[in-house]
């Protein structure tokens, strides 16, 4: 199943995220060799990173809810739980 992630930061959460990137780039890319993360960027508004997207592969909704509990920006709480959305897509294929 794929998904849309849309995360925007806590407010004031820019320490918190960069004691967290190098975690959380290793995870990403590790679940970007394994065709589970297809794509993902920084959020940015006024020259400052405030939040991020990702498209998902997830076999279940199950194994997409164990990812993000896990994820070093939500367990180091640089991501706003509250105003996370998650939304169901079908990614065009590149062929």
């Amino acid at each position: 199943m794929q998904y849309l992630i849309i995360a925007y930061d806590n407010v004031d959460s820019l320490d918190k995220r960069m004691e967290s990137r190098d975690a959380h780039v290793k995870g990403a890319k590790k679940l970007m060799a394994e065709g589970k993360i297809i794509t993902a960027g920084a959020l940015i508004e006024e020259d400052k990173m405030v939040g991020s997207t990702l498209f998902v592969d997830f076999s279940s909704d199950d194994e997409m809810n164990e990812w993000l509990e896990n994820e070093p920006y939500v367990t180091n709480n640089v991501w706003n739980m509250d105003e996370i959305q998650i939304v169901e897509l079908k990614v065009l294929p590149k062929d």
